[in-house]
């Protein structure tokens, strides 16, 4: 028997297409803005007039991308202008993250190595401009960018995370940063760390709630090393040290040093308060 339902799907297929970004054009739209972001000293020594064509052909190429999920003129128009006044500020904060790179890795040679060479930081970059996106409320296409970050180094960060200045992700391979985390400044992440979810919440009839706060807050001057699994709404109180392969889903006050066997307070922390410690597995 005929499939009746199959031209019926491609016309409601070819309808909704508009809403779509084409992923190649993301992905090369990506590509371009970065190299467009840090290019070497003999290309930013080019004609003024030169730079500007590149940089107005950026302008359009994203204004195509936008409007191809929001298809309204004037809203893309204002989105596309927003983007690109964010851009210098962006810049400055990447600048910030490379020359944190630099600091901590003694690997590094120099921050255009950072820029040209690390993985960890063209996963921030990739994030950083779709997080622009995503502010400014841009369906779709943030999630483009930043899986296609994901796919060349390994690094997964949703477009919605909020991070601080200085990030520092060393190696890359295997990090996930959920949507609603939030980091402060100046905070180290080694590879395979997961800043995630600890459980989804759903309905009577089994639809997850979206856009709760479930993911975790690392305070200022935290390191995350290797392979630790952090879960839940959960604090990371600011100076404190996270071990390999530790597994977390409760808070942890200021100045603290955790790792696999247990839970201490570094010697110059003095809280106002006693704390308990509620570390299953790490007394």
């Amino acid at each position: 028997m005929e499939n009746s339902f199959l031209p019926q799907l491609h016309e409601r297929n070819k309808k909704a297409s508009s809403s779509f970004p084409d992923k190649e054009s993301a992905d090369d739209f990506v590509d371009q803005l970065f190299q467009f972001l840090f290019l070497p000293q003999t290309e930013r020594n080019q004609a003024f007039s030169d730079l500007k064509k590149e940089y107005d052909s950026l302008k359009s190429y994203l204004s195509t991308l936008v409007y191809e999920v929001v298809p309204d003129g004037g809203k893309t128009q204002s989105i596309t202008e927003s983007f690109f006044n964010a851009l210098p500020r962006v810049h400055s904060d990447l600048l910030k993250d490379a020359a944190s790179i630099m600091k901590h890795d003694p690997a590094a040679k120099s921050v255009e190595e950072v820029i040209v060479a690390y993985p960890g930081f063209y996963a921030i970059a990739v994030y950083r401009l779709s997080h622009e996106l995503y502010t400014l409320q841009v369906n779709l296409l943030p999630r483009l960018f930043t899986e296609y970050a994901h796919s060349k180094t390994g690094v997964d960060i949703h477009p919605g995370a909020t991070i601080g200045e200085g990030f520092f992700i060393d190696h890359g391979t295997g990090v996930v940063i959920g949507e609603t985390s939030i980091i402060g400044d100046r905070v180290r992440i080694y590879q395979a760390v997961t800043l995630g979810a600890r459980s989804f919440p759903a309905n009577d009839e089994g639809t997850l709630h979206r856009g709760l706060a479930r993911h975790p807050i690392i305070e200022d001057d935290v390191v995350i090393y290797a392979g630790a699994t952090l879960l839940g709404r959960i604090t990371i109180g600011r100076n404190s040290i996270i071990g390999g392969n530790v597994w977390l889903t409760d808070n942890i006050p200021a100045g603290s040093i955790v790792d696999q066997a247990r839970a201490r307070r570094s010697p110059n922390f003095v809280p106002e308060e006693p704390i308990e410690l509620a570390l299953r597995g790490y007394e």
